[in-house]
């Protein structure tokens, strides 16, 4: 039955981070006391405002479709955040609003790319920027970066993977899997390319801008001479733990907004009613109204770091932001571990979840064999618990 799939299908692969999480699903069926974290997903519930913005949109009847690109007065709401939390003019115009920050990056991906165009992409890398840019036929361009450096690029580096077929370049900033921020000085360097390539696009994927310690985040596109080459992409998910809610967002050029509510009304239609009504209360709210969660996430950050110490042949950076970790565990591989040869991280990945049954992700699905990435999005009683399992089984 293969052979009847589609090609384009054919040459994509399964979310590696869902298929860990189900296969934690499938080990705490069967019995195990399983502590997942393999998953992107706060354990915080949204704030009251946000729920109570929710409850009363469903009392005042807004159960009808919206405008495909979403509603005008989130739109508004939008912009105003843009301005006030990253310095980005953008008018209603320069908004869609899609069915999370997913939609948002493939709506942008198939109205830019066609067959064999070149698409740049920083490793460590979301799982699915690779899959998406194979599923549009055109060509993964991954420049590695090493925790060295943290797992950030230069711009020679840069300027070296540009040819006549790059189309696009899309990273985040800060990074999942790797938790690195770019700062000012170091975007700057990069728009300073990018200023000499106008025909290249960049999608610069912020929706981590709030889970930020040390460095302040900065969006690529308060350089001016760029701003028209960025597609700034963002949501709720994260920052206000909404993400069943199923919100996102892109500020772009017109002619990209045009496209992507061209692409969206023939996919999707338009986002849920309810969850655009509550997404107004969140993003009209100053970002000090989820300082709470942050401050949490940053002492979890801190705890991991502290732990994971503790486990011999773990290598760790301190990432500055989302709530990820991405240590260097090649120690490990190639070595035999109770009976059996750890090959890659994918190996040594499932062998964590068999034998000290903590789900993590392979650092293969980020384009990194030599890592791992852990989630520190669960309650600090199951961060100390999961490593402590893996200490005893590693050490």
């Amino acid at each position: 039955m293969k052979n009847r799939l589609s090609h384009r299908l054919q040459n994509i692969s399964y979310s590696q981070t869902i298929a860990m999480s189900a296969k934690a699903r499938e080990f705490i069926n069967k019995g195990y006391d399983v502590i997942n974290l393999s998953l992107g997903e706060p354990d915080f519930p949204p704030p009251n405002f946000v729920l109570y913005a929710a409850k009363k949109a469903i009392d005042e009847g807004h159960h009808h479709y919206t405008p495909v690109s979403g509603y005008f007065e989130l739109k508004k709401v939008i912009c105003q955040k843009f301005y006030r939390d990253n310095r980005l003019k953008y008018t209603p115009s320069q908004i869609v609003i899609s069915t999370g920050a997913k939609q948002a990056i493939i709506n942008v991906l198939l109205s830019l790319l066609n067959k064999d165009d070149e698409v740049i992409i920083p490793a460590p890398y979301w799982v699915s920027y690779l899959q998406m840019v194979k599923f549009c036929e055109s060509c993964p361009v991954i420049i590695p970066t090493g925790m060295k450096n943290n797992f950030k690029i230069h711009p020679e580096q840069l300027e070296k993977a540009i040819t006549s077929k790059t189309k696009l370049f899309i990273f985040s900033t800060p990074c999942n899997p790797t938790g690195s921020v770019y700062s000012y000085d170091e975007l700057k360097s990069l728009a300073e390319v990018f200023k000499k390539h106008p025909e290249i696009m960049i999608i610069s994927d912020e929706i981590y801008e709030h889970i930020c310690y040390s460095k302040k985040h900065t969006s690529i596109a308060i350089f001016p001479d760029i701003y028209h080459q960025v597609i700034t992409i963002n949501g709720l998910s994260k920052a206000f733990s909404m993400t069943g809610w199923r919100i996102g967002y892109i500020g772009a050029p017109e002619w990209i907004v045009q496209s992507c509510d061209k692409i969206q009304g023939q996919m999707t239609s338009c986002a849920n009613s309810i969850a655009q009504i509550a997404a107004i209360s969140a993003l009209s709210a100053h970002p000090n109204k989820i300082e709470y969660m942050i401050k949490k996430f940053e002492r979890r950050r801190n705890l991991v770091l502290d732990l994971i110490k503790e486990i011999d042949g773990f290598q760790c950076n301190q990432p500055n932001g989302a709530f990820y970790i991405f240590p260097k565990v090649s120690s490990f591989l190639g070595k035999k571990l109770y009976g059996k040869i750890i090959q890659n991280s994918d190996e040594f990945s499932e062998f964590l979840l068999e034998k000290a049954q903590v789900a993590t992700v392979s650092g293969s699905a980020f384009g990194d064999n030599e890592c791992l990435r852990i989630s520190y999005a669960s309650s600090e009683n199951k961060i100390v618990e999961a490593f402590t399992r893996i200490k005893k089984v590693l050490n």
